[in-house]
């Protein structure tokens, strides 16, 4: 379970947002209740979680204080403001000070759903990522059959991957090295090969200026529309909205 501190100073609040939270389904648990700030950063100094859900308007120290804290600290958090329609203009200078999200109150269901598997996603990224930059360090005759296949991905441009070439890649019958692919990764081959192509999708919507038909066909989606709906289920949103999210 993904651990989170929950930090707002009216009581019927955080019970509900750790209700919310519940519901979701989600692997995440509202290990810690804060009622301000300078409570949560004494906590945190001593404690540690992945996720930390905070108001923004609290006593003694409020939401920005407490992200300015966390980054000056250098905590390995991530921060996801609450926050009410008014303060909105604290809401973008936290996300400036590196907040990973917001949420709007009253906090539903589908929003906290839609921000913690966006975070739950961005985390994998993240793991993957360190785990492609630790194969790339080691010498290619030290590496296993399934970490040679994470390479070759890794640096495929086209991120389209096909099973019986991985296989081949790896010297193994196609359904032994699907056993082992995800014995050794946690992950079937296919949904490997479609997370990796989505996120090669959303660097291109944010780095370049390729129509997103051809960020499509790059990544081997032959149905725009078929493609558009399998990022909106990964990202929360369409190729368009989500360039245009990052843009802004």
């Amino acid at each position: 379970m993904h651990q989170i501190l929950l930090v707002e100073d009216e009581r019927w609040i955080r019970t509900g947002i750790r209700k919310t939270v519940e519901k979701t389904g989600l692997p995440f648990q509202v290990v810690h209740e804060s009622t301000n700030g300078l409570e949560a950063y004494d906590w945190l100094t001593q404690h540690k979680v992945d996720l930390v859900l905070t108001d923004i308007r609290m006593p003694a120290m409020d939401g920005i204080a407490l992200i300015k804290e966390v980054r000056r600290r250098e905590m390995d958090l991530n921060v996801i403001i609450v926050s009410g329609h008014d303060d909105f203009a604290y809401t973008q200078q936290a996300i400036r000070l590196g907040a990973f999200d917001y949420l709007l109150k009253p906090v539903e269901q589908e929003g906290m759903k839609e921000t913690l598997t966006k975070w739950l996603q961005e985390n994998e990224t993240k793991h993957a990522k360190l785990d492609h930059e630790h194969l790339a360090s080691k010498d290619m005759n030290e590496l296993s059959p399934i970490e040679r296949v994470l390479l070759y991905i890794d640096h495929s441009s086209a991120k389209d991957v096909s099973l019986a070439v991985a296989a081949e890649k790896a010297h193994l019958s196609t359904s032994y090295f699907c056993k082992l692919f995800k014995k050794e990764t946690g992950t079937n081959f296919s949904d490997y090969i479609v997370n990796v192509r989505l996120q090669e999708a959303a660097r291109l919507l944010e780095q370049t200026s390729l129509r997103i038909s051809e960020i499509a066909e790059r990544l081997g989606y032959s149905d725009l529309a078929y493609f558009s709906n399998c990022f909106k289920k990964q990202n929360g949103m369409t190729p368009s909205q989500y360039r245009k999210n990052k843009s802004e």
